[in-house]
């Protein structure tokens, strides 16, 4: 018995070991875009970047440097076989004279070999810094413009009238859910506290987003609110050219840049989660629900749209995520898209789903759906999830990759990545307020969530107080 567990420390003692020379060292994942079929196409490239109103990648010069990478890369082949052929002659050579001539050509070849090398390693490196700015394909459904052209699938519910009623940031304030004013002295402005029986709203959402998405075979994973900005970058949470980042960089007293950050949203430590692996075909789709929280720098400035919980610095968020074959991922997002209506509709809420146009896709997304409450309080329509299929772009970009089923060769693919907002809690906390408050000041509490409240309300009362 002391034996084994000797043993166990000992191994524990090694792995942590490891895991802090990993720690340590540079990690880096290496994207691997195929530079020649992006050259191949620059034509559509240039019309999607327009499409998406992106700032143009120069794909005249990109092409011309992708050739300038196949010379390059023949002549490297050329000259190395030069080196062999040489090799073997000087070794066969029998004459003094013969010999050091060979010789000579040889270091010539050498030299001329390290300095192709410099210059394929520097053409590659121009490539991928322009290949990473090149947005993702779009779908040829999706609508061309800007958010005005998005495309209304389906409205489910009606609106409630706008009359006569109150905001979120009222209701919650008298229901003594919400303290902003504390927040804003504690942690500034776009902050909030959730407290009484707004805390146990959200842990109610919570629980019953990652309950359902279980029960639709989703593996549900806690996951880190810290991660490495390459992986933020990889998923496509870098900025455009001239735009600020939205992200939260972590600096240490002994770096200014560790290379981490906090997460924009589960998406990313999701995505990280399957960064690097090689997966088997039999064992795709894989489907995760996580819960972690999401930080943004940018919340807005003042009015309507970003009054109380609508535009926050943090937020707690469950996030749906699959990894699937090409020919899986469209349907997966017609899955995904549908558990997400069974969640709004059971919670009694009005929204509609939108099949968004090319300039609110974004660099990852190949296609979105957004799906948008009605909230009366604000007399609009608010976004509160959505739906990306992302292809094959994330993966190149983290190495997720799969084993094909029936390969004759040794060759592998890369999957498809896809993520949905299951709850993004502040959004749809604002929703429910607005939309089930009562003449009497009660907020009537969706059947679905009751189970995780204390005392199972039926409503919010003014008087509730929770301790």
């Amino acid at each position: 018995m002391l034996k084994h567990f000797v043993s166990k420390r000992h191994i524990a003692r090694r792995c942590y070991s490891t895991a802090k020379q990993h720690m340590k060292s540079e990690f880096h994942i290496q994207p691997k875009l195929d530079f020649t079929q992006l050259a191949e196409n620059a034509s559509i490239i240039e019309k999607n970047m327009v499409d998406r109103n992106y700032n143009k990648i120069d794909m005249k010069l990109f092409t011309q440097l992708n050739q300038q990478r196949l010379n390059l890369y023949k002549n490297l082949v050329s000259l190395k076989t030069r080196r062999n052929d040489l090799s073997l002659a000087t070794r066969a050579a029998s004459a003094k004279e013969e010999r050091a001539e060979l010789i000579q050509q040889g270091k010539q070849v050498k030299q001329d070999i390290k300095l192709c090398e410099e210059q394929l390693n520097q053409t590659e490196t121009q490539l991928l810094e322009q290949g990473l700015m090149i947005p993702n394909n779009t779908h040829h459904n999706s609508p061309i413009g800007s958010e005005e052209m998005a495309h209304i699938i389906k409205v489910v519910g009606t609106p409630v009238s706008a009359k006569g009623k109150k905001d979120h940031v009222t209701i919650a304030t008298e229901l003594n859910m919400l303290d902003l004013e504390q927040a804003a002295i504690t942690s500034g402005s776009s902050f909030y506290y959730l407290q009484g029986m707004g805390a146990f709203l959200e842990l109610a959402l919570i629980q019953y987003a990652m309950h359902k998405a279980a029960s639709r075979g989703f593996l549900g994973v806690l996951t880190p609110d810290i991660v490495r900005t390459q992986m933020a970058y990889g998923c496509g949470f870098q900025p455009r050219r001239g735009e600020s980042s939205q992200i939260y960089d972590i600096a240490t007293k002994s770096s200014a840049d560790t290379g981490l950050c906090l997460a924009g949203t589960a998406e990313i430590p999701l995505a990280g989660k399957f960064a690097t692996k090689l997966l088997n075909e039999q064992d795709l789709p894989q489907k995760l629900v996580g819960f972690g929280h999401a930080f943004r720098t940018e919340a807005g400035g003042r009015g309507l749209e970003t009054k109380g919980l609508y535009r926050v610095h943090q937020f707690s968020k469950v996030e749906l995520f699959a990894v699937t074959t090409p020919e899986q991922s469209e349907d997966m997002m017609e899955e995904i898209r549908s558990l997400q209506e069974e969640m709004f509709t059971e919670l009694g809420l009005c929204f509609r789903i939108l099949d968004m146009p090319t300039e609110e896709l974004g660099a990852s997304a190949y296609r979105k759906y957004d799906m948008e409450a009605w909230m009366p309080g604000r007399e609009k329509w608010g976004e509160i999830s959505s739906t990306s299929n992302c292809t094959d772009y994330q993966s190149r970009r983290l190495s997720i990759r799969y084993r094909p089923k029936y390969q004759t060769d040794k060759n592998t693919q890369f999957c498809h990545t896809l993520n949905g907002t299951a709850i993004a809690v502040p959004r749809v906390i604002i929703a429910i307020l607005e939309t089930f408050q009562q003449d009497n000041g009660s907020v009537k509490v969706p059947k679905v969530l009751r189970r995780w409240i204390p005392g199972e309300p039926e409503y919010f009362e003014p008087h509730t107080k929770v301790n």
